[in-house]
Formats: structure tokens, sequence, C-alpha cells
């Protein structure tokens, strides 16, 4: 999928698909949101009796994106952000966060699902920031979308944001490594990588089942292990802490005592000269 025209234009009407939970959708039931619809709320409450920590992993998930996107503008010095898998839109935003550390930071946000598409674009308020409608599995339609072109330059660095989307994409039909590749490959030096993906590597039961519930969503769940998404940062330099649960990296507050696992690792890594 490309953008709503296929050109860039946006003429096509938006044809959004309500017989099959969407992750985006699922993803704002958890966060509390009302953006979804009633198969959405079946499959998020499915999930919820496999896995009663989601609440706060999708919560701790979030804080962990507005805590790397600082970091890559303040301490990174990036000024383009390219927010793949964006989802439905939660304040703060990505270019909320950007621009209060830096206001001239450019914003390109991408989903495949056409109704975070039209909210999104119904949020922009400035030129600084563009939607499009594109999808992962197809990295060069993103890009050599048009509008990602105008309003990102290649040739100075770029942050890409996959935070809790390569989960999505499967081994068997995906090459979800060769389709991060082709991405950290169109980026300069100095850029970053900010990735996120859901584990069963820290529940005794793999958290199989709650993965179960997205066999009948428009993306399964594919829960890989730290060394498997460790490995989609390629030659790219990890930032301290390195890879770690989300609520480790770089945390505000301590997690509380006794405070269930969360069960998505994150890193932020640079790729070097």
């Amino acid at each position: 999928m490309t953008s709503p025209s296929g050109d860039g234009s946006g003429a096509q009407p938006l044809i959004i698909d309500t017989s099959k939970p969407h992750p985006a959708r699922m993803y704002d039931y958890f966060l509390g949101g009302k953006d979804n619809y009633p198969v959405d709320r079946d499959a998020a409450e499915q999930f919820i009796k496999a896995a009663p920590e989601v609440r706060e992993g999708v919560r701790a998930n979030r804080s962990f994106m507005h805590r790397a996107v600082r970091h890559v503008v303040e301490e990174g010095g990036v000024r383009q952000i390219i927010d793949i898998g964006t989802g439905l839109p939660t304040e703060p935003n990505v270019h909320q966060i950007a621009h209060a550390v830096a206001p001239d930071t450019r914003i390109v946000y991408v989903d495949n699902d056409p109704i975070v598409s039209t909210h999104s674009m119904a949020l922009m308020e400035d030129s600084d920031t563009s939607v499009i409608l594109a999808d992962l599995r197809d990295p060069r339609s993103i890009l050599d979308h048009p509008e990602v072109r105008e309003a990102i330059d290649f040739d100075r660095p770029v942050a890409v944001l996959l935070v809790a989307v390569v989960h999505f994409l499967s081994d068997e039909g995906d090459d979800p490594y060769g389709i991060v590749a082709t991405l950290r490959d169109a980026l300069p030096a100095g850029s970053y990588l900010v990735l996120s993906h859901a584990t069963g590597d820290v529940h005794e039961d793999g958290r199989h089942d709650a993965a179960s519930v997205y066999n009948r969503a428009t993306a399964t769940l594919n829960l890989r292990s730290h060394a498997q998404v460790l490995d989609f940062f390629g030659d790219f330099t990890l930032v301290d802490p390195g890879l770690v649960r989300v609520t480790h990296w770089r945390p505000e507050e301590t997690p509380a005592p006794g405070a269930a696992p969360i069960g998505i690792y994150g890193g932020v890594a640079r790729k070097d000269a």
C-alpha cells in the first residue's frame, strides 16, 4: 500500500476494514482511547485475559518512545523523524515531543490503516509534519514516497521510529530483517533507529496464548527473543543502556517493587560514519 490515491494526492476514498481487529485500534483501546470498533475491543479483551499487564505495557512502551525521541533530538541533534506504524494519535505525539525540544524538526507519520491516517491528518497543524498511508512491508514505498522525499533530506541525519510495529512482521512471509535493513541502509551517518518489540522472554508461559489472539487480526504478533530483536539493529551502535526492557531504558521513575514485568524490549542505536 502506498498513499490513499497511490500517487500522493489522497483523492481515492478511504476504505476502512472493520471486519477484523487492527493492531493500531487495539493499541488505542489498551491506552483507553475511543477510536476503535467492537471487533477491536473484543480481541483486546481476550488479549488482556491472557496478558493482564498489557495496559501497563503499552503505556511503558509509549513512555519509552517519548524518552527516545527527546534523546535523538536533544542529544543526537536530529531534526528529521520518520515514525512508521505510528498508530492512532495519543498526546503527546512524536511531533509535540520533538518540537518542544527543537521546533524546526520535521516529522513524517506512516501507517497502513486509513483510520489512523485520517485521524492523524486532522491533528496536523503545521507544515513540518506530514502523514502518509503506506505499509512497512514495502519499505521502498515509504522511502520513495513523494511526500517523504519532499519532507526528508536523506543527506542529513534521520531518526526512524519502529515502535511496537516490527513484531507484526512474520519470519515466514515478510522478511522482517530485510525490511529493517532496507530502512537502515537508506540512512546517512549520524542517523538513529528507535525500535521496540514484544517478547515472551520475561514470562514463564512465553505469552503464546496472548500472541495467538492476533491470529484473527490483520497482523499476527511474533514474539522474539533478546538476541533476535538485537539483530534488527545491524551494525548500528546502541546507545546506553543498550537493548533492555522499555521500563529500564533511561527511566524517569524507578519501576515499583513487585510490578509485573513488561515483555517489551526497546533500544536506540546510531549509524556511525
